[in-house]
């Protein structure tokens, strides 16, 4: 799974320490920056979750649609002449004469 392959947390970023150097960076930019990293890694975990909880459930339905397949039996073999038919003859009775006129 995802999890096996991401290798930081959100809380690992947040805590993570750096080192200062002589010509450091400014510890304030780089952790406004890393709040950013923070939020993002966040929402993409939520969305990777949603989509993998969408994903089980339409795995789900398609495996009870398959099952509901193979135990219902075959339709009746409607020919498109007769789907014509029976249209021609409900407008005959619905519209009667003034599908004629």
């Amino acid at each position: 799974m995802l999890a096996d392959k991401v290798k930081l947390s959100a809380k690992e970023i947040l805590e993570k320490e750096f080192k200062t150097g002589v010509r450091g960076y400014k510890q304030e930019e780089v952790d406004k920056f890393l709040d950013m990293v923070i939020k993002d890694y966040e929402t993409f975990n939520q969305e990777i979750e949603k989509l993998q909880q969408e994903n089980l459930h339409l795995s789900k339905q398609l495996e009870e649609a398959v099952e509901q397949g193979k135990k219902q039996p075959a339709q009746s073999n409607t020919t498109n002449f007769d789907i014509l038919k029976r249209l021609s003859n409900l407008e005959k009775h619905v519209f009667g004469s003034k599908l004629y006129d």
